[in-house]
């Protein structure tokens, strides 16, 4: 069977099993049974009730890994898709289903490009692995974060990671992420004294006391950024007050925020100063931070290089190194020492009704991750 075909015909393997968060539905054990036949050994590590397959092939450095997540995101409305999401449809020469984009056929294509591999390098230089996750879509707190921590108490490390996370723009290759910013949310909660609107000097309104603050925190320039990442954004996300009456002044008002921030600051830096603004303003006030991932940041090197390198011969293209977009699960994998790119297929469709990818796509992307293997691990 063709390359593409192999590739296809993996992904709607995955495709048809409903594995919406954290449910893996199958698909770990179905993968960990085609990489044992390859000389892999296949660990599944179980945290809750999130599945985490762990699979490696060699036990000498350097160590390559493809990592990736076997859960999807929710449907939505059945009646909304265009065909059944869990069965896989092709048309117009795209591939439909819940996870043909993020990020099954990336799983397929992982898997094709390493059968080719070994059976043209059988003793290849280094490691092989797979770090594949079925909550990835979900709290992130029992999937990868966990794998890693596993890994880390018995000293085995990752040299480079290639994660198959949509990273296409417009056409497959034409973006690699080699970083992600940082995630810092916040919840303020701003206490006032809850009164009649007719007798405000009864009153403390929150709302009104933490606007000018909000609007500081909202004007403020963080950082300039740098070479690799845009400046830190701050972004209100919700904002509650008040009992749905009227005639009553709030007591107590909740705001929701977030930094998208770069490695041009430190999130003990955002803290500081947010708090010395809102201090500045006066306020009785609460605030709870939730860190979801530090910024990171792969230079380009040994695994930039070959990446590159592989999608030109894959595409035809260069491609443009980008830090852009949400986080993914490398942000667990970097802070290891470990050099880290998302390299996947186009992302416009993820999340969507009618998740789709091009079917003609699905070769070069595996010819693209066997360019990768070829040139670190192949040898002389």
């Amino acid at each position: 069977m063709a390359l593409q075909e192999r590739v296809l015909a993996y992904a709607q393997e995955l495709i048809g099993r409903a594995s919406v968060t954290p449910d893996d539905a199958g698909c770990q054990a179905w993968l960990a049974d085609k990489l044992a036949a390859l000389g892999f050994q296949c660990e599944h590590l179980r945290f809750g009730d999130v599945d985490n397959l762990w699979a490696r092939r060699g036990d000498a450095a350097p160590v390559l890994a493809f990592a990736g997540h076997t859960d999807v995101v929710p449907t939505g409305d059945l009646a909304a898709w265009t065909s059944d999401p869990f069965r896989p449809e092709i048309r117009d020469g795209l591939l439909y289903g819940r996870g043909a984009a993020d990020m099954k056929s990336s799983i397929a294509a992982m898997l094709v490009a390493v059968e080719d591999f070994i059976a043209d390098h059988a003793d290849h230089q280094g490691s092989i692995a797979f770090l594949i996750t079925s909550d990835e879509e979900g709290p992130s707190v029992d999937g990868t974060v966990k794998v890693v921590e596993t890994l880390e108490a018995r000293n085995e490390k990752i040299t480079w990671c290639l994660v198959g996370e949509p990273s296409s723009s417009d056409t497959f290759g034409d973006v690699i992420k080699n970083g992600r910013r940082g995630s810092l949310g916040a919840r303020l909660e701003v206490k006032g004294i809850q009164g009649h609107v007719a007798y405000p000097h009864l009153a403390r309104n929150p709302v009104h006391q933490v606007a000018p603050a909000l609007a500081e925190l909202a004007a403020e320039q963080w950082d300039e950024g740098n070479d690799f990442f845009p400046a830190t954004s701050f972004q209100i996300s919700n904002i509650h007050a008040g009992t749905g009456a009227t005639n009553v002044v709030p007591g107590t008002c909740e705001v929701i925020f977030n930094f998208r921030f770069s490695t041009a600051l430190t999130a003990d830096d955002l803290k500081a100063r947010t708090v010395a603004i809102l201090d500045r303003h006066g306020l009785e006030y609460a605030l709870t931070w939730t860190l979801s991932g530090q910024p990171f940041l792969t230079e380009p090197g040994e695994l930039v290089n070959a990446a590159v390198a592989a999608l030109r011969d894959a595409t035809g293209r260069e491609t443009l190194l980008s830090t852009a977009g949400g986080t993914s699960d490398g942000r667990f994998i970097a802070p290891t020492g470990a050099q880290v790119l998302e390299l996947g297929p186009v992302n416009a469709s993820i999340h969507k009704i009618d998740e789709c990818t091009p079917v003609a796509e699905l070769g070069p992307l595996a010819q693209a991750y066997h360019g990768i293997l070829t040139r670190l691990l192949a040898g002389a």
